[in-house]
């Protein structure tokens, strides 16, 4: 079982900076676990943002957030976390971090792998 507790969402300036935090607790092993970061707007489903494995070594990114948001990880801290840069008002949702199982150090962008999820934290960009 793993308990995931998402903060650092708010508001923000268009064209400004935010991190998003993930903390991990349970009886598992983090490190086991590839995370990956999901945003969802109302009325819409659930859309992949990022995803980190296990390591940390491998990483995937939406084609709309390349380039501006960075996943990472700190596997002693049991915390993943999301680098929002050069936000715009269409980055707006409720983020979600979730955990993956993986048998190796890969990632998955599939939400119906991950076994786990956070409960989410608002972000809005004004404009």
């Amino acid at each position: 079982q793993v308990h995931l507790v998402e903060s650092g969402g708010g508001l923000v300036q268009a064209g400004g900076s935010q991190r998003l935090s993930c903390a991990a607790s349970g009886r598992t092993t983090f490190s086991r676990y590839a995370m990956g970061w999901f945003r969802q707007t109302p009325g819409n489903k659930r859309d992949f943002v990022a995803v980190i494995s296990r390591s940390g070594g491998t990483t995937s990114t939406a084609d709309s957030v390349r380039g501006r948001f960075t996943i990472f990880r700190d596997n002693v801290k049991n915390t993943v976390y999301l680098q929002m840069d050069s936000l715009k008002p269409e980055d707006t949702a409720v983020y979600y971090c979730a955990a993956a199982f993986r048998l190796s150090d890969t990632v998955t962008v599939s939400e119906d792998r991950y076994d786990y999820w956070g409960q989410g934290t608002q972000v809005t960009v004004s404009s």
